[in-house]
């Protein structure tokens, strides 16, 4: 319990961190909060005095003066809840967005592992929708609890010097109302983090089916897609129906002790008239002050809803910013500079965290600087994860990655990785223009730099036949142009950014062969003067490699130029026998 404790105070600590940076305009809103608070404390107690004072001693033009100020005073309300509304909304904004842009910032450190693990979906839902409560959160929260705690405490004291007697009665329900919240308090938050984690799971099923939309159609698999997406759906329907019930039990607990204190206070306060103890006057005061009474009471009510709903997201925040990259800079980290590609994988040992089994056992490979070394071999045998090693996407288990003789390990990522290009089987382009995803590859490339890429990536003829050239829109994932297309525009970063190191990772084996042979001539041109690794299935596509190795799924099996592995009679050969028969 002691613990659980620490860590709400730990969340409340962080959750006021973000108020810090916009501090006058949270003051703001609290000294508006607290002049409506005034006001709605003044309005009795002017009332009464008007009642007992000024109408009896008939100073009629006193009283209508008092009015008017009322109703000033009311206007001034109005637009004070102006200002509470907007800026106190615009306060939530602002610490959503920090918030947001923190969670994305650590979500750029996060390892590639981490997204093994995670599905888009359910990331997305913790960077928008529990982002959104917790605004309402912002904004609302300490809003409605310092008005409430104002009006509670001063419409208190106002009704001790009205009747003591009857405000003892009053303020003796409020212990009951605390020990009722504390107890539900518990169970809500429980049912709202299951109701976030549930939503987080249909948003994956929805990311998940609209990106393979495409697929099941093809199959004509819209009914199992459906399928899944209802079970998703029934299971985050279950989780709300336990969060309604624990809240109905809450709202129908707080009607009831606020029915049974205005009864308390017309019944004991009709037995002290009775008694000659009270007027009429001072009851009807009374009243309006038990109404001012309840309101903040109800306040407090939502606010209790909505502070289990916002503190949940919030905690799905701080777990989520509490994952530590698995992939890090060491403290004494060093830039890479004037590279010359040499590469070492020396006794590299790897497997992945779900396989108890190797993807690499003791490799060992020299890549010299400006040579083409071609990884080729059977799926699943390890060819991408050992270039995935080289710009540290992950971290060797065993041996260690060298480049220009420095450990990956004691270099900055971020320069290791500037450095290297990669062309990948699965091209990604950004939603937007050409020209910005050709750009990506240097973002500060000038606009004749990138016309000057696309040339060279033998791209640019297929631009200037498109409606609006490199301005032309390219869709989702680039879904607008041809698979080939696409594989050019990623070649045409590469040649943006002149990276030293380049891997081309299967970069065409989605491709037709007539399309490859367009491209081929592309690559050659790209690796020119480039440290290189070429990942390939079609070994007809890395004859001219200086150097290939062949990898089995534990090891290099074989290594050599092309003539000297078919001469071996091994397994480059078979597989190039193999593949040449199924091309005939």
């Amino acid at each position: 319990m002691a613990g659980g404790t620490g860590r709400q105070k730990g969340y409340l600590k962080l959750f006021a961190s973000y108020y810090k940076p916009h501090w006058k305009l949270f003051l703001l809103d609290m000294v508006c909060a607290l002049c409506i608070c005034i006001v709605d404390l003044l309005f009795p107690m002017v009332s009464r005095w008007s009642m007992q004072t000024l109408l009896p001693q008939k100073l009629f033009a006193a009283f209508f003066g008092v009015m008017a100020a009322l109703i000033g005073a009311y206007v001034l309300k109005g637009g004070l809840y102006y200002i509470v509304t907007y800026w106190g909304h615009l306060l939530g904004v602002r610490m959503e967005a920090d918030i947001r842009r923190d969670l994305f910032a650590h979500m750029q450190d996060l390892s590639f592992s981490f997204y093994d693990k995670n599905r888009t979906g359910q990331l997305m839902s913790r960077v928008t929708g529990d982002l959104f409560e917790i605004t309402e959160l912002a904004h609302h929260g300490p809003e409605d609890l310092f008005i409430s705690s104002v009006t509670i405490l001063g419409a208190f004291c106002i009704m001790l010097t009205v009747q003591w007697r009857l405000a003892l009665v009053v303020f003796a329900v409020i212990p009951i109302f605390i020990l009722f919240t504390a107890l539900t308090r518990k169970k809500m938050m429980r049912a709202s983090i299951e109701v976030k984690a549930k939503l987080a799971g249909i948003n994956g099923e929805v990311e998940s089916s609209i990106s393979g939309m495409r697929t099941a159609k093809a199959f004509a698999n819209e009914q199992a897609e459906s399928a899944k997406f209802n079970a998703a759906n029934d299971q985050f329907r279950g989780a709300k129906r336990g969060y309604y019930r624990t809240m109905a039990f809450y709202q129908s607990g707080m009607e009831f002790f606020m029915g049974i204190l205005s009864a308390l206070v017309i019944a004991y306060g009709g037995y002290l008239i009775m008694m000659g103890q009270m007027d009429f006057i001072d009851l009807t005061t009374f009243a309006l002050y038990v109404t001012t009474f309840i309101t903040p009471i109800r306040k407090l009510s939502a606010f209790v809803e909505q502070f289990m709903q916002g503190m949940a997201g919030f905690k799905r925040f701080v777990e989520l910013m509490g994952v530590e990259p698995d992939i890090q800079d060491a403290p004494d980290a060093k830039p890479l500079e004037h590279v010359k590609g040499d590469i070492l994988v020396d006794d590299v040992t790897f497997r992945y965290d779900s396989s108890p089994e190797p993807v690499l056992d003791h490799v060992t490979l020299h890549v010299r600087p400006g040579e083409t070394v071609a990884v080729v071999g059977p799926s699943g045998g390890g060819k991408s994860t050992l270039c995935q090693l080289i710009p540290r996407f992950y971290d060797v288990t065993g041996g260690r990655v060298l480049v220009d003789g420095q450990d990956v390990r004691a270099l900055q990522q971020r320069s290791l990785r500037e450095h290297i290009g990669i062309v990948q089987q699965d091209v990604f382009l950004f939603a937007g223009t050409i020209y910005d995803n050709i750009r990506y590859g240097r973002p500060d490339a000038t606009e004749a730099e990138v016309v000057e890429a696309a040339r060279r990536a033998e791209i640019y003829d297929d631009i200037m036949q498109m409606p609006d050239g490199f301005q032309t829109q390219v869709g989702e994932r680039g879904v607008m142009l041809s698979g080939g297309q696409k594989q050019r525009v990623s070649i045409a970063r590469i040649f943006l950014k002149d990276p030293p190191i380049l891997i081309l990772d299967e970069a065409t084996s989605a491709l037709d062969s007539v399309t490859e042979a367009r491209i081929q001539s592309a690559f050659e041109e790209l690796a020119r003067g480039r440290t290189t690794l070429i990942i390939a299935h079609r070994l007809s596509t890395i004859r001219s490699a200086g150097h290939i190795i062949v990898i089995d799924g534990c090891g290099i099996a074989e290594e050599g130029t092309h003539e000297e592995l078919m001469a071996k009679g091994g397994e480059y050969a078979r597989l190039y026998s193999l593949q040449k028969s199924v091309s005939v």
